[in-house]
């Protein structure tokens, strides 16, 4: 019985098992069944939006400036030789590197001893010849005065002759009278012809001694060409430099003593690119003269100078590239032939072109609108030029659009965006000179008074910023900059 009661038990804990599981089986079938008949539900999808910064096309006429690097150099430069060798008499004072000197002034004489000495030859030489010139003159008309004595006679005997001749005709001279006045004829004809060779010899003598006289004039010439070479004299006002002449020195014919530089006539010389000096070509393929700013900048003190462009150069040169662009300068305050600076050259306007961040544009030339919907639109623009941080661009499509100032790979057509303007900090500026003021003496004796002060600066600069500061009308920057390391 126990057995059975048991046995009984296990099936129905069995079957009730199965049921349960034939239940669970079944759950599970419908709820798949269920969910695969059941139509999908997709989430709601929520558009991004992006924050950009807007900045305006302003269609307007702008003047790039061309930022480029050059070396001041001077336009005249004289290597003083000397002329003639000798010995060094005498020297100028202040004969030395840096020196300032005057133009006409006495540089260095050479011992003038073997030059004076040979104009004293020559003017003898030259005296002699006017001595012959004036014999030969007076043998002339002694000649021309005994030529017309011989002709005088020979008139005589020809008359005589002819007398004897009609003597005889009558029968009342005789033959031999008749031949000894022909003889005597011919013997005054004949001191005819020797009186004028004697005038034909006196008249080549006074040619003769006229070309020695002119000989003698030229030599006499030279000498004093020689003389006045001992004397050394500056040709222009100007500096010296590489001097190497001592007083009591022996220098030799054309041997180099100084060179004479002209710090009044400064040029910058630069070299651009083609693509650069093709902007800076007339509508006839001349070179315009354009204006430039030359700016040397030394410890945050800048020396800066005016020009004009004036001619470029005839070849390109062997191993160069690009065109190489000579500029005149009008003031050059503290600067100094061999100056590396850099040059602003302002080139012609551009006409309806906008200002843009260089981070506006990519390399396909295309920059960002935004539309009135706050979408972007891709705009195909034409770079023009690049301004510093800037682009100058030119499309007719973005007057008056925002245009996105910074791009990223995240932004492209059709996206929305939120701009934000921040002001019309896209608005093209001009470069300009720098600004000018007038010291007072005392603020002024106080910058100078720091300069010369200042031991980190080297001599030369603190040369240049004095020569700035002695001027009239002295650069703002510079001043604020000298202020503000003095607390002024």
């Amino acid at each position: 019985m126990q057995f059975l009661k048991h046995s009984l038990t296990g099936l129905f804990l069995i079957a009730i098992t199965l049921g349960l599981l034939v239940f669970a089986g079944g759950s599970v079938r419908n709820a798949i069944v269920a969910k695969m008949n059941e139509e999908p539900r997709m989430p709601q999808a929520r558009e991004r939006v992006f924050s950009v910064n807007a900045v305006p096309a302003k269609l307007e006429t702008i003047t790039p400036v061309m930022t480029v690097f050059g070396e001041i150099q001077s336009r005249r430069t004289l290597e003083i030789r000397a002329a003639t060798g000798g010995t060094i008499i005498e020297l100028a004072e202040n004969f030395e590197n840096g020196a300032t000197v005057t133009q006409g002034q006495v540089l260095a004489r050479i011992n003038p001893a073997n030059a004076q000495s040979a104009l004293d030859r020559a003017t003898n030489n030259l005296r002699d010849a006017e001595v012959a010139t004036r014999d030969a003159e007076r043998a002339v008309a002694i000649a021309r005065d005994t030529l017309t004595s011989s002709q005088e006679q020979a008139d005589l005997r020809q008359r005589a002759y002819e007398r004897q001749v009609d003597l005889a005709d009558r029968g009342v001279g005789s033959a031999s009278a008749v031949e000894t006045a022909e003889l005597a004829a011919a013997a005054a004809r004949q001191s005819v012809l020797s009186a004028r060779n004697a005038l034909a010899q006196a008249e080549t003598r006074v040619e003769t001694a006229a070309n020695d006289l002119n000989r003698a004039r030229i030599a006499q010439d030279e000498s004093q060409r020689g003389l006045d070479d001992t004397v050394i004299r500056a040709e222009f006002a100007g500096t010296l430099s590489e001097t190497n002449a001592v007083q009591g020195g022996l220098v030799s014919a054309n041997e180099q003593m100084a060179q004479l530089v002209d710090d009044s006539a400064l040029e910058v010389a630069l070299r651009v690119s083609t693509s650069q000096y093709a902007r800076l070509l007339g509508q006839k393929g001349e070179l315009l003269r354009s204006p430039l700013t030359v700016t040397l900048d030394v410890s945050g003190i800048a020396l800066t100078a005016q020009g004009t462009i004036t001619r470029d150069s005839a070849a390109v040169g062997e191993g160069q590239t690009g065109r190489l662009i000579f500029a005149r300068l009008d003031t050059a305050r503290g600067l100094k032939p061999g100056d590396f600076v850099t040059v602003s050259i302002t080139e012609p306007p551009l006409l309806r072109v906008a200002r843009l961040p260089a981070t506006s544009i990519d390399a396909a030339e295309t920059v960002l609108a935004i539309t009135s919907d706050d979408r972007l639109e891709t705009i195909q623009v034409t770079l023009l030029r690049r301004q510093g941080d800037d682009v100058l661009v030119r499309s007719p499509d973005i007057a008056g659009r925002d245009v996105v100032a910074q791009r990223s790979p995240l932004l492209g057509a059709g996206i929305k965006v939120r701009p934000l303007r921040t002001g019309p900090n896209s608005e093209a500026k001009e470069e300009t000179a720098p600004s000018l003021v007038e010291l007072s003496p005392e603020r002024r004796e106080k910058l100078k008074a720091f300069i010369t002060g200042n031991a980190r600066l080297p001599n030369d600069v603190k040369t240049r910023i004095l020569t700035q500061l002695d001027a009239d009308r002295v650069p703002a920057a510079m001043v604020e900059r000298i202020e503000s390391r003095i607390g002024g």
